[in-house]
């Protein structure tokens, strides 16, 4: 089984699962994101966010594929490029990290390993790139798909709650902790990119 992993960019944006390629929910402040749902321009605002990060600031994602299969993916930037994140309640994310948006690998491949994979490869990225810090806004009450990541899995792998919240706490991880993750912590880990269960691992607005 060959495993391989490339960073996100236009060529292969469509590798990604299905809704998540016209998802914009992080990628656009609330006003305009509901614009453009109605507009129907969600699938291009998606290739502009892509495309403006790559050129801005750079890899802002990686796409894992098994056997040149896509299986799944993780997407991470800076908060000045996530205007999402201000209309949480538990915002701003902290200037020493990068926000970690989202990820998922898709249930014919979880279990595999492919979770820590990802986050390893995210985490070596932005240690390079001087950044301490990965931090993300959880869902407290995850209870069926959706663009955030439950917080009790986040937890499971190693975040630690920065500023609490009943609905949206925000959680960090400190970057050169994922570099030696033991066992029941990579086990942890593929269950959280792995907690949707089908996809897409994302809705739209």
């Amino acid at each position: 089984m060959g495993r391989r992993l490339v960073p996100l960019t236009l060529d292969n944006l469509q590798d990604l699962p299905h809704r998540c390629r016209s998802c914009v929910f992080w990628e656009l402040d609330p006003v305009s994101g509901e614009a453009a749902v109605t507009a129907g321009t969600t699938a291009l605002e998606k290739e502009a966010w892509i495309s403006a990060v790559l050129l801005d600031w750079g890899s802002c994602g990686r796409v894992v594929y098994v056997d040149d299969v896509p299986a799944g993916f993780v997407l991470y930037a800076p908060p000045a490029y996530v205007p999402r994140s201000t209309a949480f309640p538990t915002s701003p994310v902290s200037p020493d990290a990068v926000q970690l948006i989202t990820g998922f690998v898709l249930p014919g491949y979880q279990g595999q390993g492919l979770g820590r994979v990802l986050v390893q490869t995210v985490a070596k990225d932005l240690l390079r790139r001087g950044f301490k810090a990965v931090e993300a806004f959880g869902d407290a009450r995850w209870e069926q798909p959706g663009c955030l990541l439950p917080a009790d899995h986040l937890l499971a792998v190693g975040f630690k709650t920065v500023r609490q919240h009943p609905a949206h706490p925000r959680l960090r991880l400190e970057l050169r902790s994922t570099l030696s993750w033991k066992e029941d912590v990579e086990m942890a880990l593929d269950r959280l990119l792995g907690a949707v269960q089908k996809e897409p691992a994302l809705r739209p607005l």
